[in-house]
């Protein structure tokens, strides 16, 4: 956990997701996201792996569609873990890297749909969150 989001004094703490060690270790052993999302389908990490998949095979509404069920699994896992709609989801904190990508993924196919009202919000969203999760996610 770094130091940087542990209390935060002038808003709200920062939120940490739980592990997903099964889920992350399926998919470093390859197994297909695509038969990973019908075992554990609120696991925005398996989400966001489909979106990316999709996207790089030019498949962009796709895409948006498995980055959008990862968005939204991915806000009824911060609401469980306290999250309150604002503050802080630090890409340092592995698990909460599904959601952040998920989010990314969104903006992203929303660009490449024209969907530019998404893409605004997404961007502000993404930088809210962390402000260096898009730039570490661009760099995966």
């Amino acid at each position: 956990m770094s130091d940087e989001f542990r209390k935060n004094l002038l808003g709200p703490d920062a939120t940490y997701l739980p592990e997903e060690t099964d889920v992350v270790a399926r998919l470093e052993a390859g197994d297909e996201p695509v038969d990973l999302a019908a075992q554990f389908p609120t696991s925005s990490q398996v989400w966001a792996a489909l979106a990316d998949e999709a996207f790089e095979e030019g498949r962009n509404v796709e895409s948006y569609a498995y980055a959008r069920v990862g968005y939204h699994r991915g806000l009824d896992s911060l609401r469980r873990a306290g999250w309150r709609g604002i503050g802080p989801i630090p890409w340092s904190h592995v698990p909460n890297r599904g959601f952040l990508r998920s989010l990314y993924a969104l903006g992203r196919a929303a660009a490449a749909i024209g969907e530019t009202e998404e893409v605004d919000r997404i961007r502000k969203f993404l930088d809210d969150s962390d402000p260096q999760a898009k730039a570490a996610i661009e760099a995966l």
